[in-house]
């Protein structure tokens, strides 16, 4: 949401990063999201590669750790609260200006 207008961050949210990037997500952001959907869904099979395309994006080394910190942290999250069963609204359920408080807090 920092920086991004509405349109893009509904499409991210929905998960649609071609409707994030016709709207207006800048091609380094949308490589980075790129990344995070691999870390999420097909870890295993990162490579070098991937974290070069980032760098060539204009990530350094110390960004891309925190990429990925971040990624592992909230699958860490996810999988607690699905484990205990913690349900919550979904950030796509939430009115614009509850998500930007409860996002910028």
């Amino acid at each position: 949401m920092q920086g991004e207008n509405e349109a893009v961050v509904k499409a991210i949210a929905q998960g649609d990063l071609e409707a994030a990037s016709a709207a207006g997500l800048e091609r380094p952001r949308r490589a980075m999201l790129e990344f995070v959907r691999k870390i999420t869904f097909e870890a295993q099979h990162i490579n070098g590669d991937d974290t070069e395309a980032l760098r060539r994006q204009g990530y350094d080394d110390a960004q891309l750790a925190e990429i990925v910190y971040i990624a592992a942290l909230f699958a860490f999250f996810n999988r607690v609260a699905d484990a205990f069963g913690i349900e919550g609204r979904g950030l796509l359920e939430m009115p614009m200006d509850e998500m930007r408080k409860i996002l910028t807090r």
